[in-house]
């Protein structure tokens, strides 16, 4: 544990950060482009919010959260929400792949862990939300499962493009 502090404590801030909110707002591009094209819609935010606004009061399962009374500032609460979970997965995936990676940024390891990230919501948020063990509840799970796939293999493909960004404007790590 004290080794992944000590690894932790050696990223710089803000690479880390210009990396998670690049490849967030990446994703976010990517969903609305999704919406306006072909009528896909996306994750609504507001329900991450009202979920972390129950959370203070014991409740962690929702049936479904849409049933859940609202919660002042949900919206907000689940847009700060969703670009910190960017930042924290920016963290874990530089701690997994090393600080250098952000001088030549390759493809295939930002998509395999923005696909891994999956794992998520299935097993946390499609669950806590009310829509079951990846989004087993739901009228068309698949669907469901393949959206959520897509979305955070664009999370990855932002790693990327971000990581290329960070390459081009920051100075050389070390």
């Amino acid at each position: 544990m004290s080794s992944v502090i000590t690894q932790a404590s050696n990223l710089d801030l803000l690479p880390t950060l210009l990396l998670g909110l690049g490849a967030t707002a990446f994703m976010d591009t990517v969903a609305l482009l999704k919406h306006r094209l072909f009528g896909i819609p996306s994750l609504d935010y507001a329900m991450v919010g009202r979920w972390l606004g129950h959370l203070p009061g014991g409740t962690f399962i929702h049936r479904p959260i849409g049933n859940s009374p609202s919660v002042a500032g949900e919206a907000p609460l689940g847009w700060a929400a969703h670009y910190l979970i960017g930042v924290a997965f920016a963290c874990i995936f530089l701690l997994m792949v090393g600080p250098d990676w952000l001088q030549r940024p390759t493809l295939l390891p930002a998509i395999t862990f923005g696909a891994l990230t999956v794992l998520a919501p299935f097993l946390v948020l499609q669950p806590a939300l009310g829509a079951g063990l990846a989004a087993r509840n739901t009228p068309h799970p698949n669907s469901a499962r393949l959206r959520s796939l897509f979305a955070h293999a664009s999370f990855g493909l932002g790693l990327w493009a971000s990581g290329l960004g960070c390459s081009l404007v920051l100075p050389p790590q070390g």
